[in-house]
């Protein structure tokens, strides 16, 4: 087994499965036995439950009849339809399941040497950034003879009764899983990125340009080995499981199972137009009741669609719980999709491939503020930079950015009454280019990014961010809450994502020896204009370079412009106070820069705050002669290292 698979309760299936067949006897789980302890935490079952094995059930048990397929399953008196829907999307992707049953055809049963047969089975989720392998023996709750929970529609195929046992071992009972989210289950099974989209907030029913953009976007998610669940929230005044006029059941997942474009009347030699048709098919859980509007198994609708395309579409006119309908009556009849991205890493891919970080972290309480972890949200103006931050490049001219911030499965706390997810969400700051120790108050930095704040188990944002420095601050919603989380960073160029820290320079002895900053300078240059023209059409292509003590930092060129907006914000820790600070403007060249003006900065505690725009001089101290142009600049110093 790799070294990266973590061992649940330090299960080691080989080691379990050997024992039992030199003793030959049929494994039974001390970690998960078959009692009630494992049932509910809570609500005890109407009637007494029997635990029994597959070969108590039926003739010839398989692991899998006919393969895996997302027909396999249905939902049994658990209200868990989230993850049947989880699992009728991760049997459409054979990559995928084989990572969640790994040695499919080494666990299956045997018959010809039966006594191989050993009761255990093993499974893996990804759990909190790690595949965790969770091992399960096989005996299952029945009531009647029959199972009570999620089962095959094969009465002796086990994979899906098997793969749920597991699972509840992984969130402490069968009850724990009561409730909850196909995007958790979908993440837990393959690791990808979860988003949540709200479509009746973004009005998806309504305007037809973001409905064609959440449809190629969904097109291409499930492509690329996505998997998508979508449902419809109660509202105040109906309820859970209720069914619409149109067939559809209120508070239920349903796994997206395609996603097409459908051309209708091309195959008439006489038609020019051929209507374009956007379609999604949707599978219910409990492998019944479906959509009865256009496009539903009987409806007039398919009559235009020849008998080549139906079978292509894998079109079944069976109440099977599957059904076709189009994008557009999807977006006006459900109001939530969850989309779960298998974000590709691999260079060897011929789609696009992310760079990926990833960072362990928890939220911390402690009374001291610069040992203080836990300030949450903005909102918080005294205590929400007392957060953990993280600091991240971009490196190209713009670059998407995708983040995930997940927090730790809290199912597992539900017997103490504590299972919720905490409210959580992240703030995303431009900071100084040079920026290495951590942010202490809010002054030049600009807020480029929040997140949704909402009790789901995973946040995610997608933005296209401009070349600069970043700090990204994962909360949570209120201050003082204690829980770990893993944030996840995607970009197109490495990000060199890291903790600060650090809150100032680190006192060695080289330090001593060199001197240690006595104060701190923050600029941010916002402009230069009026700058002298440096070529024939009139313009100039200036950067900015700032200087102190040994450093210099160089903005970006703006081009053809004797007027450039700059936004270049630096910070510098002063071992020479003395020393001024000095803020050149430059003209780029293809073989020799020209300089074009600077101004000289004393850069004090003293000096005002504002906003303040400098004329520009030549070289030399601060009363050179001038120069055309002047800069727009903000300054701030303090003798205290902590303050910015």
């Amino acid at each position: 087994m790799s070294s990266s698979v973590q061992l649940f309760r330090d299960q080691n299936y080989h080691e379990l499965k050997g024992q039992c067949i030199q003793q030959r006897q049929l494994f039974e789980d001390p970690e998960f036995p078959a009692s009630d302890e494992s049932l509910f935490y809570q609500t005890a079952p109407p009637r007494k439950v029997e635990w029994k094995r597959p070969k108590d059930l039926c003739e010839d048990p398989r692991l899998f009849v006919n393969g895996i397929s997302s027909h396999d399953l249905h939902q049994g008196t658990l209200g868990n339809c989230w993850f049947v829907a989880a699992c009728s999307c991760l049997a459409l992707r054979k990559t995928l399941w084989q990572q969640v049953i790994p040695d499919f055809n080494e666990q299956e049963w045997d018959p010809k040497n039966p006594e191989k047969y050993a009761g255990i089975f093993r499974f893996r989720f990804w759990c909190f950034g790690e595949w965790t392998e969770v091992v399960v023996d096989d005996l299952l709750p029945t009531m009647d003879g029959k199972l009570i929970y999620c089962h095959s529609n094969v009465k002796n195929e086990f994979w899906s009764a098997l793969l749920e046992k597991a699972y509840a071992k992984l969130a402490g009972s069968y009850e724990a899983l009561d409730g909850g989210s196909a995007a958790d289950a979908i993440v837990d099974f393959t690791g990808a990125v979860a988003e949540s989209i709200d479509l009746a907030q973004g009005k998806y029913g309504e305007i037809i340009s973001e409905q064609m953009k959440l449809f190629e976007d969904l097109l291409k998610v499930h492509k690329r080995g996505g998997l998508i669940s979508c449902y419809i929230t109660a509202s105040s005044g109906s309820t859970n499981e209720a069914e619409t006029e149109m067939g559809l059941v209120i508070g239920h997942a349903y796994a997206v199972t395609a996603i097409r474009k459908l051309r209708l009347g091309e195959r008439l030699i006489f038609s020019f137009k051929a209507e374009k048709l956007f379609m999604i098919r949707l599978r219910n859980p409990w492998g019944k009741r479906e959509w009865n509007g256009a496009w539903s198994d009987n409806s007039e609708e398919w009559k235009k669609v020849s008998n080549s395309e139906r079978k292509s579409l894998g079109l079944t006119l069976e109440n099977d719980g599957e059904f076709w309908m189009t994008f557009e009556d999807w977006c006006k009849n459900f109001t939530d999709v969850d989309i779960c991205r298998i974000v590709n890493t691999s260079y060897f891919s011929i789609h696009k491939t992310w760079e990926k970080k990833m960072m362990h972290g928890s939220w911390a309480k402690n009374s001291e503020p610069l040992l203080n972890r836990s300030g949450g949200c903005f909102d918080n103006k005294e205590t929400f930079l007392q957060n953990p931050q993280y600091i991240f490049d971009v490196k190209k001219t713009e670059d998407k950015v995708l983040v995930s911030l997940q927090q730790e499965d809290r199912r597992k706390y539900k017997k103490e009454g504590k299972g919720d997810s905490i409210p959580i969400g992240f703030e995303i700051l431009k900071v100084e280019d040079n920026r290495r120790y951590r942010l202490h108050k809010l002054t030049v930095q600009e807020r480029v990014a929040t997140s949704l704040y909402i009790n789901t188990r995973t946040v995610f944002l997608k933005r296209i961010l401009k070349q600069g420095r970043y700090i990204l601050i994962p909360t949570t919603y209120h201050p003082g809450i204690i829980t770990k989380f893993i944030l996840r960073l995607f970009t197109d160029v490495p990000s060199k994502l890291r903790e600060l820290k650090a809150d100032k320079p680190k006192m060695t002895c080289w330090s001593l020896l060199c001197g240690y900053p006595r104060r701190v300078t923050q600029i941010k240059i916002h402009s230069a204009e009026g700058l002298q023209r440096q070529d024939r059409s009139g313009g100039a292509d200036p950067y900015v370079l700032i200087k102190c003590e040994n450093q210099n930092i160089r903005s970006s060129v703006q081009h053809d412009t004797t007027s450039a907006i700059f936004d270049t914000q630096v910070i510098f820790y002063r071992k020479n106070t003395d020393s001024p600070i000095i803020v050149q403007v430059w003209n780029s060249n293809i073989l020799c820069d020209q300089f074009l003006g600077q101004a000289v900065l004393a850069a004090s505690p003293s000096d005002p705050r504002e906003e303040q725009t400098l004329q520009l001089r030549g070289r030399g101290n601060r009363e050179a002669a001038e120069v055309p142009g002047h800069i727009t600049v903000k300054v701030f110093s303090s003798d205290d290292l902590v303050e910015l």
